[in-house]
């Protein structure tokens, strides 16, 4: 899985005013769970835009004082009028530790069901998988080549040794439905 660095400093006072100082000086504050004890610290607003606004997953290393962690993004929080980013949690990551995530899903191929005229929906676009951090794939894919008008394409077929998918098996993840302009040339071709 591609990673992304992001540099920042410790924060040792952790209260309403310093976090309001934080903010006005362009930093995000950042709390990282999941070692022994959680890690305050802060980093500029900018080092976060690679990391935030993609569809793409990505793994952040962060080196704060010489230290580094390996972590993924847990949660944010942004303003409800202004949408910059009020908070970020981070969740440390381990070699011998599965971790949850949500990993997208690409299509791939041409279905023959929408080649004669059936529209493709794409109703999963990211699946929640559990993995070991080497095992985590930046993306899954789904071949539709197969898929038939009224086909659908289950999690069950994406199924993987080195992940786990936690949704259950009945879960479509992309289907082809008869559209308009298909049962209209179907009506058609039974009136002659």
């Amino acid at each position: 899985m591609k990673s992304i660095t992001i540099k920042g400093s410790q924060r040792e006072s952790v209260g309403k005013k310093a976090t309001k100082a934080l903010r006005n000086a362009g930093k995000v504050p950042c709390v990282l769970y999941g070692g022994d004890k959680p890690v305050h610290f802060s980093a500029d607003e900018k080092a976060f835009k690679s990391l935030i606004y993609t569809p793409e997953v990505f793994t952040a290393t962060i080196e704060l004082d010489g230290a580094t962690y390996s972590a993924v993004l847990q949660d944010i929080q942004f303003h409800p009028v202004s949408d910059e980013i009020l908070h970020i949690d981070f969740y440390q990551l381990f070699d011998d530790k599965a971790v949850t995530m949500e990993i997208p899903v690409r299509l791939v191929g041409k279905s023959k069901g929408v080649m004669v005229g059936g529209a493709l929906r794409h109703n999963l676009r990211k699946l929640k998988v559990k993995a070991l951090p080497a095992n985590l794939p930046d993306f899954i894919e789904a071949d539709i080549t197969e898929l038939e008008i009224g086909n659908k394409l289950y999690v069950t077929t994406l199924q993987n040794d080195n992940f786990t998918i936690l949704h259950p098996d009945n879960t479509v993840v992309a289907q082809v439905r008869m559209s308009r302009n298909a049962a209209k040339a179907a009506a058609e071709a039974e009136k002659k």
